[in-house]
Order: C-alpha cells, then structure tokens, then sequence
C-alpha cells in the first residue's frame, strides 16, 4: 500500500459479518480461537540444530532451560537429501546447516534426557520426512512412550522443494504418495502428530511477494487435500492435524493483514471446494518463523529490531507458534547469547506490550482490513491461474511457479540496487565500522567422527533382519501399502537414513531439474 490516508472508501462492500466473524469462529479472520491468547499464548520454539546429535541435545536442553515450550530441529544437509555422513556427496556439509542424523542411534542421542511425552517437537524435514518420523517413533518406543503420547510436527511439505528450495529426492508423484502415507498413518497411529507442515517460509525466502507466497503455500496445500482424498481419507479427519508455515517479514501492515487473509481464505476453499465441515478442519494453524531473508551482515545488531517487528506482526497476525532469528544469522549459525535474545524478544512481547490482553486488537482497521481484501483477491486470482494451468503438479513441472518467484526476487534485487527498497545498513545509513560479533563455528571433527559412528552401525547390527526389513520397504513401495510402518522396522533394524532412501530410489527413482 502506498503512504496515504486510509479510509472507509478502501473497504467498498466490506461488511464484518462476512468478512470477519467473532473470533474462533467462521471463517475465522480474527483468530482460531474465541480467547486466543488471552487463553494461551504461542508456542515459543527455537530453530536449532548442528554439528552431532551431542551438541545439539546441548542446546535443546539450554533452550528447554531458557523457556522454550517447543522444539524444532534443524537437519543437515545430507540428512535432508538421503545420504549417510560418510557418502561421497556429504563431505564438507556433515553437521553444517543443521544436526547430522544417521541412524536410531543418533535420534536417540539427540532427545536424551528430553522425555517425548512432555515436548512438542517440530521437524524441519522433507524428502526424508517418512525416515525422519519413522526414527521418532522409535525413540518414543525406546522410552517407553505411547504413540497417542508424542506430539509434533513434521514438514513433509516437499512440493515446495520444487519450486523454492531445492532438497527433494524423488519425482513429484511418488513424492506426494509418499506424503500421503504419512498424513494416512498419523490419522491412526499418531493422533497428537501433525504430519504435514505446508510451508510458505521457503516460497517467501526465494523471492515470492505476500501474495505468492499465500498463493503458492495453499497450492500446495490444496494438491495434498486432494491426494488425501482420493486415497479414501475423510477431509473432517485429515484436515485437523494439517499445518501451516509461513514467513513474517519487514512490511508490519501487510503481514499482519497476511495472516488473516491466509486464514479467511483457507478456510473457504475447505468448506466450499473441498466439503469440510468440521470447524477444526477449516481452521488455519500456523506457525511463524522470522524472515532470514532480511538479515544484515552488516550492522547485524540492526537485526534485533528487525526480528522485534516481524514478531509483533506474526502475534497480532495470530500466529500459533513461533521461531524468532538470531541477529547473526547472516553470518552463521546462532551462538546461544544470539538465540537467547531472541528467545527473550517472544518473551517480552507476550508479557510485557499488552497486545495479547485484546483478541485481533486491529480488527477494522481501515488499512489493514483492505490490506486482507487485497490479499485474498490476489492470492484468488493466482490460484485460478494455476487451475488454469492444470493444477499443481503440471505448474510445478511446467516451471510456472518457480519462474513467478523468480521474477519477483529479481524486482526485488533491482528495488534494492536502486535505493527503491531502503535497508537500514546496507544502501542507506551506512558506515566502514567492521563487525565484531562471536560467530559459532563447527568444528571440522564432527564429519569423521560422526562417518565413525556410521561404521560401527553397520558393523555392530544384524545384516540378515537389516536387509530383511528393507525388503519390506522395498515391497511396500512398488504394492501401494503404506511405508511408514516398514521404515519404522528398518530403522529399528539400524538400517541408516541413506539406505533406506537407496531402498526407495530404487523403486521411484530421482527427480531432476530440466538440463540437468
């Protein structure tokens, strides 16, 4: 919106019975719930992981110590993708961009001491999200946790990975089978377990405006309630335990007004498109992370307040969980004073500015009322495009997706280069002083130790009932019937992250980029 005057011409027919109801109820713009967080407030989680299944227990214990309600890990790279620490593809990336997993062993180092019935924890895993649940499950076991006990979330959003991140491993079709089958085992098995998490972060990291990146997300989304579907799966079922992932960045107004247009409009296209009628199924649950993607190197003490405004946003948003940014994360990975200030930045805006006393506190606003208009408009039109295209899967596989975003992360960059779009410290404000700033380092000792433990699985486990297991994931994946519980055999068996992914590459092969 440009700088002007709101007023109530900017509303048209708006009326608030149809667009805004009472909180907690349909089409729920003002919250999911009728208290919100006069209730409960958020959950308060802290993005972490790296280095060994050691290191970061440490710092989930820390953060568990600082206040934190919630968990969320961060997997590295060769974990994300399939490849045991010691392939030839890993060298260089074991433990870097997040904790090396491969195998139950190191899931079980990772939560020692963290009891799975007392935390909720959040997965950021996707092409090997059915591996990485499996592994969980099994720990729980090892603790002698129920199934109906454990609570969480898992990604397993990889449709995304095609048009915004890159870290998918098999074609999109099996690859949605595959998501499929977890949201179908959850249903039963793991009622306290969201099973997808479908995630606009990453779409909005690349380059998407806030429309794209409402747009794209419930493209996605809407491909999953459709497979769910046809795979004979009740939407007023299902649709309870999906989850959402979006972005909070610079702009306050508009991703405030984000937020509840993403709600508003989720919930229509879930009772009018898809049937639902549970309000629980239409309901929008969401969680929030701070926008990496407008973090500074330079000055990164700039990026506190960055990360202060983006959070204010997400909560007046209504926002159900949330993760806020190091200020050094444009430099590395959080050191524990970086994750503590922003752990305390949650804390201070739940107890100390009031604005979680007022349920949606903004409602009628005139400027952010039109702002949801705008955004559901627009987030409207570019879903019908996308019908129009075929639906999804052929706007993934035709690039019609990913060549939007890449255009608006170019106009963006060109705003930027321009001094259209000012960033405090980087085109205006700026100054030569160099940064001083603790930077955490991973110690380059994590990847042979950790290709250590990965030979000592393989030497210390029976091969016979290993092979025989992914025999049965191997079944599993050219019959139809659900993987998960053979991949929960597998890793009991001490099968490893990659092996597994090999069982599976086998029968559904490896995507790749056009020219590749």
């Amino acid at each position: 919106m440009a700088s002007r005057t709101a007023t109530p011409d900017d509303l048209g027919d708006w009326t608030p019975e149809h667009a805004l109801g009472a909180p907690g109820e349909f089409p729920f713009t003002r919250g999911i719930y009728p208290t919100m967080y006069r209730g409960r407030h958020w959950t308060m989680r802290q993005y972490a992981g790296f280095g060994s299944a050691t290191e970061s227990n440490r710092r989930y214990r820390y953060l568990l110590d600082q206040g934190v309600s919630g968990l969320s890990v961060a997997f590295d790279l060769p974990t994300q993708i399939g490849y045991d620490s010691d392939h030839a593809l890993a060298r260089g990336e074991v433990g870097r961009v997040g904790v090396a997993i491969d195998s139950i062993e190191d899931m079980t180092l990772l939560f020692d001491g963290i009891p799975l019935d007392r935390v909720s924890t959040s997965m950021t895993i996707n092409a090997t999200a059915i591996i990485l649940l499996a592994l969980y499950v099994a720990v729980a076991r090892r603790q002698g946790v129920e199934r109906d006990a454990i609570a969480g979330t898992v990604q397993n959003d990889i449709l995304k990975e095609y048009v915004a991140r890159g870290t998918y491993i098999f074609p999109p079709r099996p690859s949605l089978r595959i998501v499929t089958d977890i949201i179908a085992y959850c249903g039963t098995e793991l009622p306290g377990w969201h099973p997808v998490s479908i995630s606009g972060y990453h779409i909005r990291e690349a380059g998407a405006t806030a429309v794209q990146e409402v747009a794209f997300t419930f493209a996605h989304a809407t491909a999953y309630v459709e497979a769910a579907i046809a795979a004979g799966l009740d939407v007023n079922v299902f649709g309870r335990r999906l989850s959402f992932f979006f972005a909070a960045h610079n702009d306050f107004l508009e991703e405030i007004a984000k937020f509840r247009a993403a709600r508003r409009l989720w919930a229509r296209l879930m009772r009018d498109r898809f049937g639902a009628t549970d309000p629980r199924a239409q309901q929008l649950r969401f969680h929030t992370q701070t926008a990496g993607s407008t973090l500074t190197a330079q000055q990164p003490d700039n990026n506190i307040v960055r990360v202060a405004l983006q959070t204010m946003a997400a909560v007046l948003g209504g926002t159900q969980s949330l993760h806020c940014n190091g200020r050094d994360e444009a430099l590395g990975l959080p050191t524990e004073t970086s994750a503590q200030i922003a752990l305390r930045t949650q804390q201070v805006i739940a107890a100390e500015s009031g604005v979680v006393n007022t349920v949606d506190p903004v409602a009628g606003s005139y400027a952010i009322e039109s702002l949801t208009d705008a955004i559901e408009q627009g987030a409207t039109a570019l879903l019908d495009q996308i019908a129009a295209e075929g639906g999804t899967l052929e706007a993934i596989e035709r690039g019609m997706i990913q060549r939007q975003i890449q255009e608006s992360a170019y106009r963006d960059q060109q705003a930027v280069d321009g001094g259209q779009r000012v960033v405090v410290g980087v085109n205006r404000s700026t100054d030569d002083t160099p940064v001083n700033i603790d930077v955490l380092r991973i110690d380059a000792a994590v990847e042979s130790d950790q290709c250590e433990r990965v030979a000592l699985i393989r030497a210390s486990r029976d091969d016979t009932q290993m092979r025989r297991s992914l025999e049965g994931v191997t079944g599993a994946a050219r019959n139809g019937t659900n993987l998960v519980p053979p991949i929960i055999a597998a890793v009991e068996a001490r099968a490893t992250v990659g092996e597994i992914a090999d069982t599976l590459r086998a029968v559904f092969g490896e995507h790749r980029e056009d020219g590749l």
